[in-house]
């Protein structure tokens, strides 16, 4: 989809944010018009990747990747070899990768036009440079997924529910105990679930978390509050890189990240099942 480029206003200070993610303040950025995937890379975009490179991701060269418990196969469960501290509902399960994402005996045989997952910021640059795009810098991303609006807190606008009606795929019910699945999904939808947003894109709210090309810093883009930012690419270095758009398993009681503005990190080399991206084309190519 072509997004024309403009100026905005990025970031957000609303009250319903995390300001020690880096949200705000306020700023004004421009950016240059660019091409952008209507969704996240799927399962069958990436499987032909691999089938033409042969390429193998970091999950499957390390030998795990983390895996929602709420998922885990009955083979799975006898895999697993750990799980973090802040976050138990998450399994480091041996064998899940992209194409067996809730372990060694599952499938995406009916989720070929779901999101890939299980890949991490060094794989997504593989796949970028294999089809002759990139990824998406975060100013880039969250013009885009605003879809031109100003400052609303979602893609459609400040209400999470219009009209009682589900506009993305985030956790209903208590998390991590109970997703009633009312939005239509318990684990990843569609790439093209849901309607798309003002330049068409799709399920840049929920879903899975989506690369971009920044190091992540909470404080560095604050020092540009008083200027217009040109184009900007975020900090020179860094420990992590920046995730954008939240998750199915995001739920306002503890990561209420599928507002347009919200940020999360992970280190490059990280992969889980709810991770995953969409790429970008320069207009000039």
């Amino acid at each position: 989809m072509l997004v024309p480029g403009g100026e905005f206003l990025m970031g957000t200070d609303d009250k319903e944010g995390f300001p020690s993610d880096g949200e705000g303040p306020v700023r004004r950025v421009r950016v240059r018009p660019f091409y952008i995937d209507a969704t996240a890379v799927t399962n069958e975009q990436f499987a032909e990747f691999v089938k033409a490179t042969g390429y193998k991701t970091e999950a499957e060269r390390i030998g795990w990747s983390y895996v929602f418990g709420m998922f885990l196969t009955p083979r799975a469960r006898d895999r697993v070899i750990g799980s973090p501290r802040e976050a138990p509902w998450w399994m480091a399960v041996k064998g899940a990768y992209w194409a067996k994402p809730e372990g060694p005996d599952s499938s995406i045989r009916h989720r070929r036009d779901h999101p890939v997952v299980h890949v991490s910021w060094n794989d997504a640059l593989a796949y970028c440079a294999w089809a002759g795009k990139r990824l998406p810098t975060e100013a880039e991303w969250e013009f885009a997924a605003r879809g031109g609006l100003e400052q609303k807190r979602y893609p459609w606008g400040d209400e999470l529910l219009p009209n009682g009606e589900h506009h993305c795929n985030i956790w209903q019910g208590i998390f991590p105990y109970l997703n009633t699945g009312d939005d239509g999904y318990i684990g990843t939808a569609p790439a093209n679930a849901f309607q798309p947003n003002g330049f068409g894109l799709y399920n840049v709210s929920g879903n899975v978390w989506e690369w971009c090309a920044d190091w992540f810093s909470p404080t560095y883009h604050a020092q540009f509050i008083d200027q217009v930012q040109e184009n900007p690419t975020g900090p020179p270095e860094g420990f992590t890189k920046v995730l954008r758009g939240g998750s199915y398993l995001c739920h306002k009681s503890y990561c209420n990240r599928y507002r347009v503005a919200a940020r999360s990190q992970n280190t490059p080399d990280s992969s889980t099942g709810n991770m995953g991206f969409r790429c970008v084309v320069d207009v000039d190519g």
